[in-house]
């Protein structure tokens, strides 16, 4: 049932579809799938997933987590202390971790994990190669481990994208309006899910569904927010 056709206008729970198979490919993030999908045979203890905001490192990194039985790096230091070191981990966010935090923990982590055959996944917005790492140690370690960037989206992937983004609002679209949208807006996945929430706040005031006419309207908002 398409939400729109609710009388009421509170808005419904959105869901984001993490799994395996709800992953959108296209040639912007192929080569990150597929070295996903290839471990645990890395050449390295780790492997950095880098990329614009909303570009898909987190789920796709969700997806790992779930395959490795991976757990999340919250206090390094601690876990460089553990007697059981978990033999997969997920550092989310990498580069802001290493320009706020002590280097030192993560080197030890990665040696750790290095003797152990263990791995670590980290993502972040640019390549190791950019990280301020004041430990040159431990910056040869992750500069040398594999780095893999999701870049921006082609049309295909973007349409594909955008269905998901709908379907997870639970909003149904027709393929008019998708195809109306996408010569019409940067190539980005950040601007595609700005685009999809105002969509979605757009149809649930207007108790209407998502239309062209609508996404033209919302669309002339958002140039007029940006001239």
């Amino acid at each position: 049932m398409n939400r729109a056709s609710s009388q009421l206008t509170l808005p419904l729970p959105t869901r984001a579809a993490l799994g395996r198979d709800d992953f959108v490919i296209g040639e912007a993030n192929r080569a990150a799938v597929a070295w996903v999908d290839r471990w645990p045979d890395w050449p390295a203890p780790a492997l950095t997933i880098h990329g614009p905001p909303a570009c898909g490192k987190s789920h796709l990194a969700t997806v790992w987590q779930l395959r490795a039985d991976a757990v999340p790096v919250g206090d390094v230091a601690a876990l460089v202390e553990a007697s059981d070191l978990p033999p997969a981990l997920l550092l989310e966010a990498a580069d802001d971790y290493l320009a706020s935090a002590e280097p030192a923990p993560l080197f030890h982590l990665y040696n750790r994990l290095a003797e152990t055959g263990g791995h670590l996944l980290l993502t972040a917005r640019t390549a190791p190669s950019r990280w301020t790492i004041d430990l040159p140690d431990l910056r040869s370690r992750l500069v040398a481990a594999p780095a893999v960037a999701i870049g921006a989206p082609d049309d295909d992937l973007l349409a594909a994208l955008l269905a998901k983004l709908f379907a997870d609002r639970q909003l149904k679209v027709s393929d008019d309006v998708i195809s109306y949208l996408l010569p019409r807006i940067d190539r980005s996945f950040a601007t595609a899910r700005r685009l999809v929430d105002r969509l979605d706040a757009a149809a649930l005031r207007a108790r209407a569904p998502v239309t062209v006419p609508l996404a033209r309207r919302v669309l002339a908002d958002l140039d007029n927010e940006t001239s």
